[in-house]
Order: structure tokens, then C-alpha cells, then sequence
């Protein structure tokens, strides 16, 4: 579904990625970790048609994703129905009256028929059916995360993006997104710095390192159980804890988004 070779990104003339190559087949679920700055939120914009690589090609569907092409009226209505990118903050992606109309509003641009039925089937599968008539800024953080993903799958995608999507959730609604995603029949790649969470979000890892290259493409168990590679990707570090009297060091991992 998704293949790279060797996809660099320069932003005013610094490496913002750098010479990735990789591919994702059709219903994997993948996890794409990463210290701050590293690129992952480049990467998802690449993937979703939002920047086009400074050099090497993207294929979709065995397509090449760039500007030109891009520009050809029924590939970009496919591609943007297929390919979905949950931004980190909600608030970035709402700016509709009401809720409902914030989940039509792709399948109106789309000029689709079964908005309504299409709303109200995702409205309720992400339980904001309650909030169709209120103004999504007024919602809470949580809440707002569910309006903006229901109005990305209520076009049914087959690749869905997800850039650190439990930041404004708490514990339950966490629990409840990793159920959901594992449930849905898509291709899905998720960018978290939650250590504990993505295992739940996938079994393959890519994991970009400081130099902005992807150190790591595989089983996510095996390298979050390498410390050494841990620390070398700076998902965790080592710091001296005190208990009374006693003194010693280890390995510490702090799970933010």
C-alpha cells in the first residue's frame, strides 16, 4: 500500500527527514516512534499528500504521490478519500458550526449522496451522536478527538494516519481508541512517544532516530526490550534515583504525548 525509496525531506535547509525507505502492506497496523523532532510528523504529512518529498518517491497503490499528479482532479478526489491524517491537535481540523456538519463536511466536498446515513453511522461509532447539533468548540479535549476521526473515516478510507492521537484522551477513552483501531479493517500507521501504549497500536515499529533515518523497521517487542537501543533513540534515559541512603541508576521511560 505504502512504499518509500529514499524519501528525504528539507525544510529552509535543514534535514527534517532523511532518506527513508520502507513499505507497508494493506491491513498492517504500524507504530511509528520517535524522540521530538525526529520527523515523524513530517513523515505522516508525506504520506498524507501534504509535502511533497525534497527527494526519492512515494507510491500509494503502486502510484507515485507528488504534486503533479496530485493535481489531476479524479486522482486527487481518490487519493483524499483513501488517505486520511489525524492531526495531533483536534483543533486544527475543526473550524464547521456543528458537529454533524464537521463529519459531512468531506463527504459533501466529495459530493457523495448518503451524507446523512454516513453521519449518523459514524457519530454514533465514535459515541459523539449526543453532540451533532453542538458547535465542536465548545467540546472537550477527548471529545474533539472523536469528531475529528469520525469526519475522516466517515469517508471510509483505506489508510489511516494518526499523529499522537491519544494525547487528549484520558485513560478510558484511551482504552477505548486501541480497541477501536484494532477492530477497524484499514491499513493503519500511528505515531506515538507512549511506550506503554504502542504495543497496543501494532506489532511492527519504524522508529526514526536523531539523524531523522529510520533506526529500527520490525517486530516492536524486540526493540522495546533493547535498552541500549532505547537510549540510543532517545525514548528513554538513565537517571539516579535515591531510596533513603541508597543510591543507584536505571533505565526510566516517561510516557507523555
Amino acid at each position: 500500500m505504502i512504499e518509500l525509496d529514499g524519501v528525504s525531506y528539507r525544510y529552509n535547509g535543514s534535514v527534517a527527514l532523511g532518506e527513508l525507505s520502507l513499505r507497508v502492506e494493506p491491513g498492517e497496523k504500524a507504530v511509528l516512534l520517535g524522540a521530538n523532532g525526529t520527523g515523524k510528523s513530517t513523515l505522516l504529512k508525506i504520506l498524507a499528500g501534504l509535502l511533497a518529498p525534497t527527494s526519492g518517491t512515494y507510491r500509494y497503490q503502486g502510484e507515485a504521490v507528488d504534486p503533479k499528479r496530485l493535481r489531476n482532479a479524479a486522482r486527487n478526489r481518490r487519493f483524499r478519500r483513501e488517505v486520511a491524517l489525524l492531526f495531533q491537535n483536534p483543533d486544527a481540523m475543526l473550524f464547521n458550526p456543528t458537529v454533524f456538519d464537521e463529519i459531512a463536511f468531506g463527504p459533501r466536498q466529495l459530493g457523495l449522496k448518503d451524507v446523512d446515513d454516513r453521519v449518523r453511522r459514524w457519530a454514533g461509532a465514535l459515541g459523539v451522536a449526543a453532540h451533532l447539533d453542538r458547535p465542536p468548540f465548545g467540546l472537550s479535549g477527548g471529545e474533539k478527538q472523536k469528531v475529528a476521526l469520525a469526519a475522516l473515516l466517515v469517508l471510509e478510507p483505506e489508510l489511516l494516519l494518526l499523529d499522537e492521537p491519544a494525547a487528549a484522551l484520558d485513560p478510558r477513552s484511551t482504552g477505548w481508541l486501541v480497541d477501536f483501531l484494532a477492530d477497524l479493517p484499514v491499513t493503519v500507521l500511528t505515531s506515538t512517544h507512549n511506550l506503554s501504549l504502542a504495543p497496543e497500536l501494532g506489532s511492527r515499529a519504524l522508529v526514526l532516530g536523531e539523524d531523522h533515518g529510520l533506526i529500527h523497521d520490525g517486530p516492536i517487542e524486540a526493540f522495546l526490550a533493547d535498552p541500549e537501543r532505547l537510549v540510543a533513540a532517545n525514548l528513554v534515559h538513565i537517571h539516579r534515583h535515591r531510596h533513603g541512603g541508597l543510591e543507584h541508576r536505571h533505565y526510566h521511560a516517561h510516557d507523555w504525548e
